[in-house]
């Protein structure tokens, strides 16, 4: 059997789905897009976008 280390991996280490992030700021699923395109897997720069876009 192949090692699958994804579903080990740290929550903090895997980027943000596009639905739940623009529900978690109230923000539009494209701009979430965006946002989640330009900051990948960067959780804490994504959130800080995000808080700046749904003010």
């Amino acid at each position: 059997m192949a090692d699958d280390n994804t579903s080990t991996a740290p929550a903090a280490a895997k980027g943000y789905e596009p639905i739940p992030f623009a529900k978690k700021h109230r923000i539009s699923v494209e701009d979430a897009k965006a946002i989640l395109a330009k900051h990948g897997s960067d959780r804490k720069s994504a959130d800080k976008e995000g808080r700046r876009v749904s003010l």
